[in-house]
């Protein structure tokens, strides 16, 4: 299991320049790095100006790629491999998000996650076991890990957003309509964003809807 020690990356300070009133931590997808995601911070600064936002290395090597890092190895895709390592390096996230709030001085209802792809799969499996619960979830490109188990685990219920590319080739577009029935089927309130001719990516408009379902979920 990692350490939580191993998870550090990029963290951007609120643009305003006083203390952080929100947090906002950042999960990339497999064989990028914190800084593929930190870049998102200068766009939602301007409409989150008290805001923090920090993006973390994955914690390892990916086996896909001679760089980047990975949350959890998807040589083998079967489900009960995937939920094992997804299960495994929870931990390691937790003990960060615990870290970085101390840091913040703030609560768990100020923070919110925002993941790409694999982060947005680690998002949707550790926001909802999380207690007390988180502002927001926001999740590009991603999928709902073990949706069947989402009903007896979860201790808390965020309203989460979901935006995938229409034409992605890498985690299926399907993929936005599963994880958005996983969820209510779990009474979680859910929204989506289909983004007609995006692959597997973010786009103005998804990263626009995304700041402003952030502003709403942090006003409220």
């Amino acid at each position: 299991m990692a350490n939580f020690m191993e998870l550090d990356g990029p963290r951007q300070a609120p643009a305003s320049g006083g203390d952080p009133k929100q947090l906002v931590i950042l999960l990339h997808g497999l064989g990028a790095d914190g800084a593929d995601l930190i870049g998102l911070a200068p766009h939602w600064g301007e409409i989150l100006p008290d805001a923090a936002f920090a993006a973390p290395n994955a914690p390892f090597p990916c086996d896909m790629s001679p760089m980047g890092y990975q949350w959890f190895s998807v040589q083998d895709r079967t489900p009960t491999v995937v939920l094992a390592a997804v299960q495994a390096v929870a931990p390691a996230l937790n003990a960060f998000i615990d870290q970085e709030l101390e840091r913040a001085g703030l609560g768990a209802d100020k923070l919110a996650l925002v993941g790409f792809s694999q982060g947005t799969m680690m998002s949707l499996y550790v926001a909802p076991r999380r207690e007390p619960s988180v502002a927001a979830v926001v999740g590009y490109s991603g999928r709902l890990i073990a949706p069947e188990r989402l009903p007896e685990e979860a201790v808390s219920k965020p309203p989460v957003l979901l935006i995938h590319g229409e034409m992605d080739d890498l985690v299926p577009f399907e993929s936005m309509a599963q994880a958005e029935q996983g969820l209510e089927a779990a009474d979680f309130t859910v929204q989506t964003l289909a983004c007609p001719g995006l692959g597997h990516g973010i786009d103005p408009r998804g990263l626009q809807h995304g700041g402003g379902f952030l502003k709403a979920a942090f006003a409220d």
